[in-house]
């Protein structure tokens, strides 16, 4: 199980519980179409943010299989993104993670430096065996970053859902326990 309660820091980032005074930082970038280009959800209105903020204020725990952790990016003082992890499995230690972030903020390593936080956390906090990424492929961002952590391309499904309309695909990663130990990014020790 993981709760958190208090933000975790990295180098240059704050990972922490979304609060009610983040509204504002969140449309920011919700609201963008570049943002909700490859997400299921269209731009959020400002009603929409404000259901999904008070959403995302319940979700600070793995407390059970099917449960999702979302915590806010913060640099500077505003809230730039989000980064989650989902349990998936508890039988199988299997994960998922994802990230989105404003595109200001983009380019700057800001995702790099969160999405390992949040492998770190379901790795060696959570004791996962596997977790996975995915993306539509046209998301070249995103599936670089997957794989600048190290993590492998094991699946290119080709038009295997309708998306927004249209018929869409989808990439998958995965990371293995010892995969993470054997990285540079592992706080716990390798064996």
């Amino acid at each position: 199980m993981i709760e958190i309660r208090e933000a975790l820091t990295t180098r240059r980032l704050v990972l922490r519980p979304f609060q009610a005074a983040d509204e504002d930082d969140m449309y920011a970038f919700e609201s963008l179409p570049e943002v909700a280009r490859y997400l299921y959800n269209n731009p959020r209105s400002r009603a929409e943010t404000a259901a999904e903020l008070a959403r995302r204020q319940g979700q600070t725990a793995l407390r059970e299989e099917g449960d999702t952790l979302v915590l806010a990016v913060e640099a500077d003082g505003r809230v730039i993104g989000y980064v989650l992890l989902e349990w998936l499995s508890r039988r199988h230690r299997q994960g998922e993670f994802g990230f989105v972030f404003h595109p200001g903020s983009q380019g700057r390593g800001y995702a790099s430096e969160a999405a390992v936080e949040m492998l770190r956390l379901g790795f060696e906090e959570l004791g996962l065996h596997r977790v996975i990424g995915r993306c539509d492929p046209r998301n070249e961002g995103s599936w670089r970053l997957m794989e600048r952590l190290g993590m492998r391309r094991e699946a290119h499904f080709v038009e295997s859902e309708i998306f927004k309309d249209e018929w869409g695909s989808e990439l998958h990663y995965a990371m293995l326990a010892s995969e993470w130990r054997a990285s540079r990014w592992a706080t716990a020790p390798a064996g």
